[in-house]
């Protein structure tokens, strides 16, 4: 919040009693809200849309058989994406909990909350590397000659070229040409110029100090934007979360408007279907939707904790995502006109036309802009654009690790500057083996394992506290009575059958059909891929130890102790007192929902659920219910 009269000119002024009246203005004045609606919407797209809607889709979308991937992704959105994210802000804004206290619902889970935590923290480390390759191209763009539109270059190699205007083969590095690798002048400036990169993982070199530099940046960027906590995020975000999409829109003009451009657009749109057949695309296409929406990570918990308790999740829950799959979709026609011209003048089929990951972000949008007149100009508006991309992510992403521990230990909310300080420091220690000469392989082992696996069995661990133990008849009444609306029976549908099954199968496949990380066509030796399971292992044995743990520190038999380890807490349930007492009158009017009686019909069902809301029908209600044979909760 700006400081409207700063004490040095109104004596009478305490700039302290703005911050108070801030607080008075919150609903829940020890948390805080968020300013307004759109704080917090901006902050949740921002979260959702990030620099893997435009490098890490794309390149997902083509090494999985182009179009093809669209069905897998929107299968993975409706059964998967959309119903964990209305389940995770639900309980967020319920319990006014970040990722961890929220488990008080069923305390033996509460592994997946550390697990989220400790897979956030490490993946902020090594974002905020990816969010600092864009500051250092804006700082290198700001010269009339972009320094990667040719090979005339110290660091150019005698195999560059630009690739134009004959026919070549591919290989992992690069394309052939009567024998020889060739190299575009993009890829060795990314490569030698600023990364420097060694040959292997097991030469990692020195510390790329102009790298180094862009990190440091970029944290105290990030710093300065959430020291404050929503508040002050929610304001910077109506910058950082709509200034994207102009440029993307400027981009898709120009990229339709090349040469080759309608062939890679054709690609991306023409579905390949023996590709379905894989498991490993659907695994891919449901990682991709947690690391764009964000279930399992804690961000969406976290930022919705800070809702005001009425607050309409349903509508949020559906807007977001599919603005976030409408985002990833439009920036594959950027990408792939672009592919579809560089095809054009290399003769390259589109499919290998560019490297995967990073390189898709760092190279092939390069090569384009480098087309582009007044080049220097866009570049630095396109990399701005790709570090506001990047930069909304990393603000949440702290965020969550921040609110979970002040929520964990109350009593240091007033320290929240200083330990919002003490994590980016931590986090920064990340940052630094990855801005090594050999710091691409390290970022690339961590982004291949550390979450993947971690986060879809967060998001199971999350069905099962919230849906099976809780149970999700409790969990709609609750919800009903927060929104004062209904939830659907598609809603419970999914969260207590489908995306369980789902996630499951996805989990296994991913475990067993796992492949070996590799970088330009290069895999890994077995010690770097070893190190990946390790990071992994870390956050995955997390879930059960802590179980373990909290069953044997709680007295009395092991039924009991389950029992109590998987009950909810006294203290679980709204934050305010106000809203607890409703809750409380509240569920002893109204039971919890029946997903299917038996014998009874889905009309049947909602005639009950509808009598929750009209209290003269209540009666009639429950005679109708007792003429049907008794049931109990779906799960529960």
């Amino acid at each position: 919040m700006v400081r409207t009269c700063p004490p040095v000119f109104c004596p009478q002024y305490d700039c302290a009693n703005e911050d108070n009246a801030e607080k008075q203005q919150d609903e829940n004045a020890e948390r805080g809200n968020w300013g307004g609606k759109w704080d917090y919407l901006l902050s949740l797209a921002g979260y959702a849309i990030g620099i893997g809607n435009v490098w890490r889709f794309p390149y997902l979308c083509y090494r999985n058989g182009g179009g093809a991937f669209l069905i897998p992704y929107f299968s993975m959105l409706l059964l998967c994406g959309i119903p964990l994210f209305f389940m995770e802000t639900c309980i967020g804004q319920f319990s006014s909990s970040s990722c961890l206290t929220v488990f008080k619902i069923s305390p033996i889970f509460k592994g997946a909350g550390f697990a989220s935590c400790l897979v956030t923290f490490v993946v902020s480390g090594y974002y905020n590397v990816i969010i600092s390759y864009p500051i250092y191209y804006m700082y290198l763009s700001l010269t009339p000659h972009l320094p990667w539109m040719d090979c005339n270059n110290t660091w150019n190699t005698p195999n560059c070229d630009n690739l134009r205007g004959f026919e070549s083969n591919t290989t992992g590095r690069g394309t052939v040409d009567n024998g020889t690798v060739k190299n575009t002048p993009t890829d060795e400036f990314f490569h030698n110029f600023m990364l420097q990169i060694t040959d292997s993982v097991e030469d990692q070199g020195t510390v790329v100090w102009q790298l180094a530099l862009c990190s440091c940046i970029a944290w105290v960027i990030v710093y300065f934007c959430i020291f404050r906590g929503v508040k002050l995020v929610g304001k910077v975000v109506y910058f950082t979360a709509t200034f994207p999409f102009v440029m993307l829109f400027v981009l898709f003009v120009r990229g339709v408007t090349l040469p080759g451009a309608v062939d890679g657009i054709l690609f991306y749109l023409t579905p390949n279907f023996s590709k379905l057949g894989e498991f490993k695309v659907w695994a891919d296409a449901a990682v991709q939707i947690f690391y764009s929406l964000g279930p399992g990570w804690g961000g969406l918990i976290m930022m919705s904790s800070f809702n005001r308790f009425r607050n309409d999740a349903k509508f949020d829950a559906i807007v977001v995502p599919v603005l976030n799959c409408f985002t990833s979709f439009f920036a594959g026609f950027v990408v792939f006109s672009v592919l579809g011209f560089m095809s054009h003048q290399t003769g390259v089929p589109i499919e290998k036309v560019a490297t995967g990951g990073p390189s898709l972000a760092f190279v092939t949008y390069p090569e384009a802009l480098a087309l582009l007149p007044a080049a220097p100009f866009w570049a630095v508006l396109f990399f701005f654009m790709l570090f506001l991309l990047g930069i909304d992510s990393e603000f949440v992403q702290i965020e969550t690790v921040v609110s979970a521990l002040l929520d964990e230990f109350p009593q240091y909310r007033k320290r929240k500057s200083i330990i919002t300080l003490g994590l980016c420091v931590c986090m920064g220690l990340i940052s630094l083996a990855c801005v090594t000469q050999g710091g691409m392989y390290v970022l690339q082992i961590l982004d291949w394992y550390c979450a993947s696996m971690s986060v879809i069995l967060v998001c199971i661990c999350e069905c099962l506290a919230f849906c099976w133990i809780y149970g999700s008849g409790k969990l709609c009444r609750d919800v009903e009575f927060m929104v004062q609306k209904p939830v659907g029976f598609w809603w419970r549908l999914c969260w207590n059958f489908v995306t369980p099954i789902v996630l499951v199968l996805i989990f296994v496949t991913t475990m067993v059909f796992n492949t070996p990380v590799s970088y330009r066509g290069v895999d890994f030796p077995p010690w770097a891929q070893g190190v990946g399971w390790l990071s992994a292992l870390v956050s995955l044995l997390l879930m059960p130890g802590y179980a373990i743990y909290l069953l044997a520190v709680t007295p009395g038999s092991l039924s009991e102790r389950l029992q109590k380890c998987c009950r909810p807490t006294d203290d679980w349930g709204p934050a305010l007192p106000e809203h607890r007492r409703e809750w409380d009158e509240y569920k002893s009017k109204h039971p919890p929902h029946l997903l299917l009686a038996e014998g009874a019909s889905l009309s049947t069902v909602l005639r009950r659920r509808k009598a929750n809301y009209n209290p003269s029908e209540a009666a009639a209600a429950t005679e109708a219910a007792a003429a049907t044979p008794a049931t109990v909760d779906s799960v529960l």
